[in-house]
């Protein structure tokens, strides 16, 4: 075995054993650690079984491999394997990562997320670039620029789809239905949260609200428009609303549910965490429905399975997309790092969001359809709109 070799498998050695200290290799290799009696024990196969992997990649592949690119390619795909969400960054791509602002920069208008290797959109910004490009709901970007999404983690994916205002990212989207991928160049530009919907259905008795997002400052709008039109049905549409912060998704389900477990939050070393509804933040007990989709994502899905579990109000659509985990970064030896998921988000009854979603109780099949326009006078429901025009159909049964 050569110096170099030997130097790659003690740095692999090295980096899985520092895994297995955070807990991911437990989760992974945990019967292989109950066979060999314990999970040191199962570990450490495993890093035998990489060394001799390796050692005939090394002397019989056709030509001589660049090692440190083989063993990139084995722990990106190792994270990748334990969930969408973790993600190894290289000593490269970590250091682009922490000078890697958090605000301002320009985005193309898509959430993205990962399904069957590939970057997948999971919803679409009204107006953005990408809306203006036809993309939507669970098109496929095979690759950006020259590289693959599949080669990519999902942290690069969205670092590269950002950049500064009037430069350019060059997609190709595999729309649903086409085999032959589209090549789409995209203007990115600084998006903003598009506005609260607000309509009102059946002389005015249903009151119609869609967020788009759920951040702080949105979900207090939808509390003052709640206490103003107490009494009235609500129904809100939380189809394509993917972004927002989970603590403000579980407020929002704090408003139309008094008491009770709202949503949960554990992990293997993460200690559980129950969120409970606060009767101080209860605003309505008027009928309800809420409007899901493959685009609701993240906070949104915390709303939706909250109304759900508690059988406060009927959840009309579309499975949702499943989303949103606490990650924590691990700086590596050599410079890489770890952005490893710790702990996921769970329904009331248990279920883990990421992991099963959200699966409405009457499902209805179609995207959201776009509203008309922003009157508050009483208007019929979006021609063509299923989803929207059954939860009406729901409402306008209950009494208010």
């Amino acid at each position: 075995m050569t110096r170099i070799f030997q130097r790659i498998v003690f740095g692999v050695s090295l980096t899985i054993c520092l895994a297995l200290f955070s807990g991911f290799v437990l989760e992974r290799f945990g019967m292989l650690g109950v066979i060999a009696g314990g999970p040191q024990d199962g570990a450490y196969r495993q890093i035998d079984v990489y060394r001799q992997a390796l050692e005939r990649i090394q002397s019989d592949y056709v030509t001589e491999p660049n090692l440190s690119d083989v063993t990139a390619g084995a722990l990106h795909g190792l994270l990748e394997s334990l969930d969408t969400d973790s993600s190894y960054l290289t000593p490269a791509e970590y250091k682009i990562y922490k000078q890697h602002p958090s605000t301002g920069v320009a985005q193309v208008g898509i959430t993205v997320s990962k399904r069957f290797g590939y970057a997948t959109v999971v919803s679409v910004v009204p107006g953005s670039p990408a809306d203006k490009a036809h993309l939507a709901d669970g098109d496929v970007i095979e690759s950006i620029g020259d590289r693959s999404t599949r080669e990519l983690s999902l942290t690069v994916i969205r670092m590269i789809l950002e950049g500064k205002p009037g430069s350019t990212v060059t997609l190709a989207v595999v729309h649903p239905q086409k085999s032959e991928p589209d090549k789409l160049t995209l203007t990115r530009a600084v998006i903003a949260t598009p506005a609260l919907d607000e309509e009102q259905f059946e002389g005015a008795t249903i009151l119609y609200l869609k967020p788009g997002a759920l951040t702080a400052a949105r979900v207090d709008e939808i509390a003052a428009k709640l206490k103003s039109v107490k009494g009235r049905k609500v129904l809100l549409d939380l189809r394509d609303s993917s972004a927002g912060d989970p603590q403000d998704g579980i407020r929002l389900a704090n408003f139309f549910v008094k008491q009770g477990t709202l949503a949960a939050l554990e992990g293997q070393k993460f200690p559980r965490q129950t969120f409970a509804a606060d009767p101080a933040q209860f605003i309505t007990d008027a009928p309800l429905a809420v409007l899901i989709n493959r685009g609701t994502y993240g906070p949104a899905e915390l709303t939706a399975a909250a109304i759900e579990d508690t059988k406060r109000g009927d959840v009309v659509g579309e499975r949702t997309f499943g989303g949103d985990t606490v990650q924590k970064t691990i700086d590596l030896p050599d410079g890489a790092a770890l952005l490893l998921t710790v702990a996921k988000y769970q329904s009331p009854s248990g279920k883990k969001i990421q992991d099963v979603a959200v699966i409405p109780t009457v499902p209805v099949g179609g995207n959201a359809a776009a509203t008309e326009d922003d009157e508050e006078e009483a208007a019929p429901p979006a021609k063509g709109d299923d989803p929207l025009a059954k939860a009406v159909e729901l409402l306008k049964a209950k009494n208010g």
